[in-house]
């Protein structure tokens, strides 16, 4: 079968996807629309997807959109290396954080990262609007961070011994919150997140365990 997954390079649900294919290790084809020119737009995709919205898998003629959609096709479909456990209890563990994640660590990140690193703003000055609105939004991505790291204690993955759904839609999260940090380390260091490893060192060393693992390097951004 032919799988093909149509996507913004850098998006996180798209990227979520991609993680899923390289969790399963399954071997896929990648179309990455410009943003810029509105390709998600165009006539020929909206065919696709009528509201222009991605990801989107082409799975041999069988469209699948969301996200989280894809995710619970493929591990249907290929039954290795499961993504959302083997039991009922797992099930119900990774169900839960990947749709906790995929809720409240999305509008976090989405919050804190837009402005830096698509709207790609210098530095607010001190005590300014702008200032005072990234510091608020920062604790709330804190407040992620803390909560990721707590419940990784000293587990290789988020919900026990092997990476899982949780992980497709935690890692890209994490990875872009490095990203702005390799990018606007300045802002970031005034936001608090200048000493990441120190102050959520499981957290981290997850991400490090995540992104060596087989595949994953081929869902980061092409642009970075």
């Amino acid at each position: 079968m032919n799988l093909t997954l149509y996507t913004v390079s850098g998006a996180p649900r798209g990227w979520r996807a991609l993680m899923g294919l390289a969790l399963k290790r399954l071997d896929y084809d990648v179309h990455y629309l410009e943003a810029s020119k509105r390709e998600h737009k165009a006539p020929e995709f909206l065919r696709i997807n009528p509201r222009g919205e991605v990801p989107v898998l082409d799975a041999g003629g069988l469209i699948i959109r969301e996200s989280i959609a894809i995710l619970a096709w493929l591990d249907r479909q290929f039954a290795e290396k499961p993504l959302f456990g083997e039991t009922p209890e797992e099930a119900a563990r990774i169900w839960e954080l990947t749709m906790e994640c995929s809720d409240k660590l999305r509008g976090a990140t989405n919050d804190l990262l837009y402005p830096i690193l698509v709207e790609n703003i210098e530095m607010p000055a001190p005590n300014s609007e702008r200032m005072i609105e990234l510091q608020a939004v920062s604790e709330s991505m804190h407040a992620e961070c803390r909560y990721l790291n707590g419940l990784l204690g000293d587990q290789s993955f988020l919900c026990g011994k092997r990476p899982s759904a949780a992980e497709a839609v935690t890692f890209p999260e994490i990875r872009l919150l490095q990203r702005a940090l390799e990018r606007k380390s300045e802002l970031m260091s005034v936001l608090g997140f200048d000493k990441l490893t120190g102050r959520y060192p499981s957290l981290f060393d997850w991400s490090d365990r995540v992104a060596s693992l087989r595949g994953v390097d081929r869902t980061l951004p092409i642009h970075w």
